[in-house]
């Protein structure tokens, strides 16, 4: 706004006028290639009518932004007095204030109307706005909108939480000097918000076991990449009620890998299924590729029946660190032949390829069969299937929630419950809800929180089979959180819930552990990750 600030070669010919004008021309007469209107404001710093008149006769010589119907040419700063406006092109238009009177023919000229912020409030954008200061706001925004006409302030505060308020409150043009970052923040604007429209219900627990008693069976469940942020996002969806909410007993798991600050999947779980730290990408091996123990070998040891069950694919990271040993965990068809070896009595997820569709042209199934299990490539096979052993996998129900995966994970534990209870030995499952991790990965909201709640529900199943069953301990924690999200706005009054995702990778923050059941409370505290397998084996004297 100074002589010294000016640049000759930056004129309103070469950074608006012209590129404006190629890009109607490119466009066929529109501003945008979809036809949406364009408004270029031209503040006017210098008299109105003599600035006005001659940046018209500049106008003038570019027919496309004159006759362009989808772009408004708009005046602010020093606009001239309403009585002049029929004295310029119409293909000019204003910049109007709420204080003024105008009548009919000149709101016509009239493109938005603008104020100073500062006028009615001096919120700073944090926070929220004073009962006052809002309805000051209010005020002037109904009185311009019975205009029908568009609102803008300026001298505004200008980062998240102010554009989030201000849309909130009706404001429609938000004024900015980030515009990259406000053009990003609206864009994303549909990946980062969900509201959930069908609350489930949830289970309030008993907790009927014996005090000081030790522990029958044990449920794991993963949710891959799940954290505090995750879980108050489906609390918030789900109208401020969860499953998982109202187990008492919560600890905290540090997740780091033996090379990394940041964990992946396979150190991560890796760590919860052998109880030693391990170079990211392992799978049930140490630093060196060395075999580690695996919990579950040890469970089937002492006559435990096994599940393990994904609603990913059941080579992935997560469940095959509960039964393969890989230096490498992209190697799924060498994860896939560990589980022939591995005596486990229940799979159950996605992945059917690696063991049907092999480069090595051999077909696992076939070998699994002649081991006694049951197959199928169709879910619905688990309502009829008999066998207490048995391999169901179906790329086509592991789906994600949102693109119509049904109940999954509830169906699959409790068919493996049922199958367990009519036996008296023991049993192990883990059980990992993958597909949290993955909308983490993308970024995008609705994701994250339909698998938030569908994790829930199946929580909600485990804990009405703990309190019925009074011997099981009920564990669930994440390998690591994905995204480093954190919850914007909300309202938990309707479901609604707005995030902001830093990474689309994995980050360090510790991941919460709950724990239900007999042996829980030995879970309270912070404990590294490798502490929880150590906790286990102490409570089921695996050692």
């Amino acid at each position: 706004h100074t002589p010294q600030e000016l640049d000759k070669s930056k004129t309103i010919d070469a950074l608006y006028l012209k590129p404006l004008q190629a890009a109607i021309i490119k466009n066929g007469n529109k501003a945008y290639a979809n036809g949406e209107t364009l408004s270029l404001m031209i503040d006017l710093k210098t008299e109105g009518i003599k600035t006005l008149q001659t940046l018209v006769k500049k106008l003038e010589t570019y027919p496309e932004l004159k006759n362009c119907q989808s772009l408004r040419i708009t005046i602010s700063g020093n606009v001239p007095d309403p009585a002049t406006w029929s004295e310029f092109p119409s293909y000019i238009y204003f910049d109007g204030r709420p204080s003024k009177t105008y009548t009919a023919e000149q709101l016509q000229r009239i493109n938005l109307v603008s104020a100073n912020f500062r006028e009615y409030t001096r919120w700073n954008g944090k926070g929220e706005l004073t009962t006052m200061d809002r309805k000051n706001l209010q005020e002037v925004l109904q009185k311009v909108h019975a205009w029908g006409k568009p609102m803008r302030f300026w001298a505004t505060p200008d980062f998240t939480n102010a554009w989030i308020k201000l849309s909130k409150l009706g404001v429609d043009v938000l004024n900015t000097d980030h515009v990259e970052s406000l053009h990003d923040f609206f864009k994303k604007w549909s990946s980062t918000t969900y509201q959930n429209k069908t609350p489930h219900t949830v289970y309030q627990p008993t907790q009927q076991w014996k005090p000081g008693s030790r522990p029958k069976n044990l449920i794991i469940m993963i949710g891959d990449g799940t954290g505090l942020a995750q879980w108050y996002s489906g609390f918030t969806a789900n109208r401020g009620q969860l499953n998982v909410f109202n187990i008492p007993t919560i600890g905290f798991s540090v997740t780091t890998s033996s090379d990394s600050y940041i964990t992946d999947s396979a150190a991560g779980a890796t760590a919860i299924s052998t109880g030693s730290k391990t170079k990211n990408r392992y799978v049930g091996v140490d630093a060196v590729g060395n075999k580690l123990p695996i919990i579950t070998y040890d469970f089937i040891k002492r006559k435990y029946r096994t599940a393990i069950i994904s609603n990913g694919d059941v080579t992935d990271a997560t469940p095959g660190s509960f039964y393969a040993f890989s230096p490498e965990r992209s190697m799924s068809e060498e994860i896939a032949e560990d589980f022939l070896e591995s005596n486990v009595d229940i799979l159950l997820g996605g992945g059917r390829k690696s063991f049907e569709d092999r480069r090595d042209g051999i077909n696992l199934f076939d070998a699994l069969s002649k081991k006694g299990y049951s197959t199928s490539t169709t879910f619905n096979a688990i309502d009829t299937i008999r066998s207490s052993r048995f391999i169901i996998l179906d790329d086509s129900a592991v789906v994600s929630k949102k693109k119509g995966r049904g109940d999954f994970l509830s169906r699959s534990l409790n068919k493996s419950v049922a199958v367990f209870s009519q036996s008296k030995l023991p049993f192990f499952i883990m059980l990992e809800g993958a597909q949290i991790d993955w909308g983490g990965h993308n970024n995008d909201m609705e994701y994250v929180v339909t698998e938030v709640l569908d994790f829930d529900q199946a929580i909600g199943e485990a804990l009405k089979f703990v309190d019925t069953n009074k011997e099981t301990l009920l564990l669930i924690t994440a390998d690591h959180e994905t995204g480093g999200l954190s919850l914007i706005d909300g309202d938990i009054q309707n479901g609604h819930v707005h995030g902001s995702f830093s990474t689309g990778d994995h980050t360090g923050i510790l991941v919460p552990v709950f724990a239900y059941g007999p042996g829980a409370e030995v879970f309270r505290g912070v404990h590294q990750n490798t502490e929880l397998n150590k906790l286990l084996r102490t409570l089921f004297r695996l050692d």
